[in-house]
């Protein structure tokens, strides 16, 4: 990248847009009633994704200028300088290829001298295979018997990529072998993950690229405690036997730090690599997704690939007016930056999706949570949005009530599968069909609402006829697929991936950059002599560090 980004508060879009903003009277009402065109230009297709943005407080000349906008920052440019691998990571002056890692095997793109397609392909060929001898059986712990566990051992992009595919794919799991993951340094999170397990019968994926992350490793050394604890226990370890020896048979790794791999008793050659251009969040179609790959198979892995490079397609040659990532995140744009939104939620009707809002909170937060720009000047607008969300009728009985009645403007993604993996009738009624009817309701309540004179027309006491009336015109964008397929699950993770992109070049941020999540760590490794009882470091806090350590202290049996 060269030269600064581009003030988005300078350009006559943003001028036109703030113009727009202060004239707009919603009325969706009036809107659909008086436009029959307005459903049909505002739905669009991207891959195998229905997406209708009809119910969105914008109008024609809106859209416009949110295009102009993206044309006045160069969002397509810097598109296209991320797709060819330029250095678009400012900060760590790094390309940013996520993309590059659902290529086909035939594509070439050179990064920095190396053709980064063919190593993709490489590793992922070591990955298949070993996901096929512990699918297969051929991977046997040290006592001989298959593999009926597989633990992935990781934390934030490590953890929640690899945990929410693993529960949206569960139909597609391979049956008798179960995946578990362990992230938090809480110890409660690996007692409780270890319960019940056999040590036999468990391998451990420790997913680190550097192997040195405080709460992997940490757990990791755990869980080799566990298994020689174990396997000396039952008799299946002799007292002989190095530990070392258990542990190849039962620890992977993904990880480029070979040396440490072997230090920790790990066969490098079990051990999976990534590169510096793929950022932790971005990574579940690497190596990280080794755990996935092995609950899945290596075919419905690459149709999740696969789907992933659909919507990068998408994303890459769609005309701006039918490109669904730049519009939806030229719409988060708007809300923040316009119509004073703070928040996004993300409701799922679709239970297996239950830990997509949380993917998408360190996707979404972590890439746009920043106050400086690329160039390292202050940012000129706000940024950054509160993703959060439920699945399903859920929510409808825990936040709804806000989303309908309450003061917070809240634009809301919905998304939904025609076909459910499970399908269950009560009596002659398709119970899918009644959960997609609230899914269907929840956007036409929120869009239209319901007016003082309908509640009378219901006999309503005029009383609480003001406690039953619905505003409407909160904004919704509702996406559907034909089901959750792997190629579905990956187009909704690139589309994502590419609305966040498209915010974070309007705001000039460089999206892809985490600093914010190393001060907390840095202050904990220099904390932890005090809470473990240094008086001399605890001395050095702030009173009100002091006061909660000290507390700790006292209470702790």
């Amino acid at each position: 990248m060269t030269g600064g980004p581009v003030d988005p508060t300078t350009t006559s879009a943003w001028s036109d847009l703030a113009d727009l903003a202060e004239s707009l009277e919603p009325d969706l009402r009036a809107w659909f009633a008086e436009d029959d065109g307005r459903v049909e230009r505002l739905s669009l297709t991207a891959a195998d994704l229905w997406v209708d943005l009809s119910k969105n407080l914008v109008d024609d000349a809106v859209v416009a200028a949110l295009l102009a906008l993206a044309e006045q920052t160069d969002v397509l440019d810097h598109r296209d300088a991320m797709y060819a691998g330029e250095h678009v990571n400012v900060t760590e002056d790094r390309a940013v290829l996520h993309t590059a890692l659902r290529l086909p095997a035939d594509a070439s793109l050179e990064v920095d001298g190396q053709d980064v397609v063919d190593d993709v392909h490489s590793t992922l060929a070591e990955v298949y295979d070993f996901a096929e001898r512990v699918r297969s059986g051929a991977w046997v712990g040290i006592t001989g018997q298959r593999i009926r566990t597989v633990v992935n051992i990781g934390i934030g992009g490590s953890d929640l990529g690899p945990v929410m595919a693993y529960e949206a794919l569960a139909a597609y799991r391979q049956s008798g072998l179960e995946c578990r993951f362990i992230s938090n340094i809480d110890p409660t999170d690996t007692s409780t993950t270890l319960e019940g397990l056999d040590p036999e019968t468990t391998l451990f994926i420790v997913a680190s690229k550097t192997f040195g992350t405080l709460e992997t490793l940490t757990n990791a050394r755990l869980c080799r405690t566990w298994l020689i604890a174990g396997l000396r226990g039952s008799g299946a370890l002799g007292p002989d036997t190095e530990d070392r020896v258990a542990v190849s048979r039962h620890f992977a790794a993904v990880s480029t730090a070979l040396d440490k791999v072997a230090d920790f008793g790990i066969d490098p050659a079990n051990a999976f690599g990534f590169w510096d251009w793929v950022g932790g969040r971005y990574s579940l179609d690497s190596a990280i997704g080794t755990s996935l790959v092995v609950a899945i198979g290596p075919e419905r892995f690459a149709e999740f690939l696969a789907g992933m490079h659909a919507m990068d397609e998408h994303f890459r040659t769609a005309p701006p007016a039918e490109n669904v990532p730049l519009l939806m995140g030229l719409l988060n744009v708007w809300y923040t930056n316009f119509l004073g939104a703070q928040s996004h939620a993300v409701l799922p009707y679709a239970q297996l999706l239950h830990r997509f809002p949380a993917y998408l909170q360190q996707l979404t937060m972590e890439s746009n949570g920043k106050s400086v720009r690329w160039d390292g000047t202050p940012v000129t607008s706000g940024t950054g949005e509160i993703f959060w969300g439920e699945p399903g009728t859920n929510g409808q009985h825990a936040f709804y009530q806000l989303l309908h009645q309450g003061t917070q403007l809240v634009p809301a993604d919905f998304i939904a599968v025609a076909n459910p993996a499970y399908g269950l009738a009560d009596g002659d009624a398709d119970v899918h069909e009644l959960f997609l009817a609230n899914f269907f309701a929840q956007t036409q309540a929120l869009a239209f609402g319901k007016t003082a004179d309908e509640v009378r027309a219901e006999g309503a006491d005029e009383a609480v006829v003001p406690a039953r009336t619905f505003e409407g015109n909160n904004p919704t964008t509702s996406i559907m697929a034909p089901e959750l397929s792997p190629s579905v699950l990956g187009q909704l993770i690139a589309l994502y991936e590419h609305i966040t992109f498209v915010q974070g070049a309007v705001w000039g941020i460089d999206s892809f950059d985490q600093w914010g999540v190393e001060l907390g760590k840095q202050l904990a490794q220099a904390l932890s002599p005090a809470v473990a009882g240094d008086a001399e470091v605890a001395a050095e806090q702030d009173a009100s560090t002091q006061s909660l350590i000290a507390y700790y202290r006292k209470h702790r049996r």
